[in-house]
C-alpha cells in the first residue's frame, strides 16, 4: 500500500482508469509557479510499524516516507497511476517471461554511491531470502528460483527451527553489466512490468547490507528527498536531494511528517495553522460538510484506489466457518454508516476491487448486502456465537465512530454483543496483527501498490502472501490466482482475476466495507496541492507560497 509516485517518460503496459478530482482544489488548475524553493512544510503522519526498509514496509505510514526517499525502475503517474519510466531507461520483454532492464546512467544514492544493476538485484535477493524476514518477500514469488531462497516449513511434527534455504540468490536474476540486468520469471506474467514500481522493488546501496537494522533507522535512498531525522512517536524529517536525477524535482526544501495520536488533533492543528496538510479529514468534520466551511478553498475530494475492509483472524478457530463470516458481513448496514458517519463520501462495497482499476465490477459480493434475516439464518447454520465479539481498530485515527456503528449494526441484526475495541496506536495495532494475536475482526484498509486488479487479490488472499494477515488459505483461490498470474494475454488475465474475486467473495475472508474518496485539507501557506491516485500527497508538486 503505497503513496506518491513520480516520473514522466511513458513505459510499461496497462493503464488504470482515470481518477478525476472534484471540489475546491488548488491542484494543477490553480497552482502558482514554483513558490519558495527554501520553503518547509509539515504534514500529518504516524509512527511507522517497522524501520524504513522498502521491502519490509507494508503500511501507509512508513510507505509515505519510503516513497519520498526511494525511486524505483518505474513510477506511477500521480494523476491516474499509469506506469512511467524512472530509473529504468528500457524495460523490455517479448514473451512476458524474460525481461531485460536497462538503467539510466548517473543516478546516485544519497551517500554518493552509484545506483547500478547490483543495487536492484542484491536488494531483490535480500528481500526474497526468507531468513531475512522481509514482509514483502512474496512479491518476488514470480521470479525463477524464488522457491530456492525460501525455507521449507519444519513444523509438521511440532515447532522446529527452519532450515536454511538452498541458496540466497534467485536463479532468475542476472547482472549483465553495470547498467543492465535480466529477470526470468517462473512463468509468464502480464502484470510484472507494472509491479516493479512498488517499494518492495526499490534499489538499495551497499551500506544497507553492512547493517540492515541500523540502515532502517537512518535510510539512504535515491529518491527526491533524503533522510534527516526520526524521533519515535514524534516526527520524521526529510530534505530535498538537490542532486536527484528524476524529472520531478521537489519544490520544497524540507518536509516534516508529524506523528499524531488522533486525526482530530491533527485537524485542529491544521485549522490553527500549525501544519500544512491533513491526509484524511476526521469523520466529525465530514458531517454537514463542516470541513468545507473550516477550510474555504483549501480542501480536495477525490476518488482513490483504496478499499476499506474488516478482516477476520482465520487462525482463530471461531472464524473458520465461512457461514459465520458471511453472516457477520450481511449484518453490516454499510449504506447507513456511509450516509451518516461519512456524509455519503464513501461508496458501499459490492465487491473487493477498487473501481479505480480495470476489471472492477459491481454486485460481485452477495454477502455485502445488508440482510438481517439471512444473516441470522447463516449464523444459526454456523452454530451461533458465544460471548462478546470485539471489533478492533487503531485509536489514533478517525475509526471510532464507524467501528462503533458497525458493532451496533451486528449486535442488532444478529442478536449478539459486538463491541468496538480500540488499540492505542497504529504501530501497536499492526504489531498485534503481524503477531497473529487478534481475537476478533479488525479494521483493515488496502491502498493499491500498483494499478492492477491483481494487487487487490494476490497480496491479500493467496496462501502465505505478504498481507494475508488473517492466514486465510483456499486451494481453489490459489489455483485461480495462479492461472491468472500465468496468463500472457492482459485482457484474459483480468477475466481470470475476476473469477478469483468471485471465489473470494463467496468465502468472505474479509468484509468488504466501502470504496474510498480522499478528503484532505491544507493550509493557506501552500499551493499546487495534489492528491495522487493512491490517496496521498504528491510531495514533488506542492509548493510554499
Amino acid at each position: 500500500m503505497r503513496v506518491s509516485r513520480r516520473g514522466k517518460a511513458a513505459a510499461a503496459v496497462g493503464v488504470a482508469l482515470a481518477l478525476v478530482a472534484t471540489g475546491c482544489s488548488s491542484t494543477d488548475d490553480k497552482g502558482s509557479g514554483t513558490g519558495d524553493s527554501n520553503g518547509e512544510i509539515t504534514v500529518t503522519g504516524n509512527q511507522p510499524e517497522n524501520p524504513l526498509v522498502p521491502s519490509n514496509t507494508t503500511e501507509t505510514q512508513g510507505g509515505q516516507v519510503v516513497d519520498a526517499l526511494f525511486t524505483g525502475l518505474i513510477n506511477y503517474n500521480p494523476d491516474d497511476a499509469h506506469p512511467e519510466n524512472a530509473v529504468a531507461e528500457k524495460f523490455e520483454t517479448t514473451d512476458n517471461l524474460t525481461y531485460t532492464v536497462t538503467l539510466k546512467k548517473g543516478w546516485k544514492f544519497h551517500d554518493g554511491t552509484d545506483v547500478d544493476a547490483n543495487s536492484f538485484v542484491d536488494a531483490w535477493n535480500w528481500a526474497a531470502y526468507s531468513p531475512n524476514g522481509a514482509q514483502n518477500s512474496s512479491f518476488f514469488g514470480s521470479i525463477k528460483g524464488f522457491e530456492d531462497v525460501q525455507s521449507e516449513d519444519p513444523d509438521e511434527d511440532g515447532p522446529k527451527q527452519a532450515p536454511k534455504p538452498k541458496t540466497d540468490k534467485m536463479s532468475g536474476l542476472e547482472v549483465v553489466d553495470a547498467n543492465t540486468f535480466k529477470v526470468t520469471l517462473s512463468g509468464p506474467s502480464s502484470v510484472f512490468n507494472q509491479m516493479v514500481g512498488y517499494s518492495a522493488f526499490m534499489p538499495l546501496p551497499k551500506a544497507f547490507f553492512k547493517d540492515p537494522v541500523a540502515f532502517g533507522k537512518k535510510p539512504i535512498g535515491n529518491g527526491p528527498f533524503k533522510f534527516i531525522s526520526w524521533k519515535d512517536n514524534d516526527s520524521i524529517v526529510v530534505e530535498r536531494y538537490d542532486d536527484y536525477k528524476g524529472d520531478d524535482k521537489p519544490k520544497v526544501k524540507k518536509v516534516t511528517f508529524k506523528h499524531y495520536t488522533t486525526s482530530e488533533a491533527s485537524y485542529a492543528d491544521l485549522i490553527s495553522g500549525n501544519i500544512d496538510y491533513e491526509q484524511q479529514i476526521p469523520t466529525n468534520a465530514l458531517v454537514g460538510d463542516k470541513y468545507k466551511t473550516d477550510l474555504p478553498d483549501r480542501w480536495i475530494e477525490k476518488p482513490v484506489g483504496v478499499v476499506t475492509y474488516v478482516a477476520f483472524p482465520i487462525y482463530d478457530k471461531r472464524f473458520t466457518n465461512k457461514k459465520l463470516r458471511q453472516a457477520i458481513s450481511m449484518a453490516v448496514d454499510r449504506k447507513t454508516i456511509t450516509d451518516k458517519i461519512f456524509n455519503k463520501t464513501r461508496q458501499p462495497a459490492t465487491g473487493y476491487i477498487s473501481p479505480s482499476v480495470e476489471g472492477a465490477r459491481e454486485n460481485v459480493c452477495k454477502y455485502c448486502e445488508y440482510n438481517p434475516t439471512e444473516a441470522k439464518k447463516l449464523l444459526a447454520e454456523a452454530g451461533g456465537w458465544q460471548g462478546e465479539m470485539k471489533i478492533f481498530y487503531n485509536g489514533d485515527a478517525s475509526h471510532k465512530d464507524w467501528v462503533e456503528a458497525m458493532a451496533n449494526s451486528i449486535s442488532k441484526a444478529l442478536g449478539i454483543k459486538a463491541v468496538a475495541s480500540p488499540v492505542p496506536t497504529f504501530a501497536e495495532f499492526r504489531s498485534q496483527i503481524n503477531a497473529h494475536k487478534m481475537t476478533g475482526p479488525y479494521r483493515a484498509g488496502w491502498q493499491m501498490d500498483y494499478p492492477h486488479i491483481e494487487n487487490f487479490l494476490n497480496p491479500l488472499y493467496k496462501t502465505g502472501a505478504s498481507s494475508n494477515d488473517g492466514l486465510y488459505s483456499s486451494p481453489e483461490v490459489d489455483a485461480a490466482l495462479k492461472q491468472a498470474d500465468e496468463e500472457k494475454d492482459a485482457k484474459k488475465a483480468i477475466e481470470l482475476y475476476q473469477k478469483a474475486e468471485d471465489l473470494v467473495a463467496e468465502d468472505v475472508p474479509s468484509i468488504a466495507m466501502w470504496m474510498t474518496k480522499a478528503q484532505v485539507g491544507y493550509s493557506d501557506r501552500v499551493t499546487n496541492v495534489k492528491v495522487t491516485a493512491f490517496g496521498e500527497l504528491d510531495l514533488t508538486s506542492i509548493t510554499v507560497k
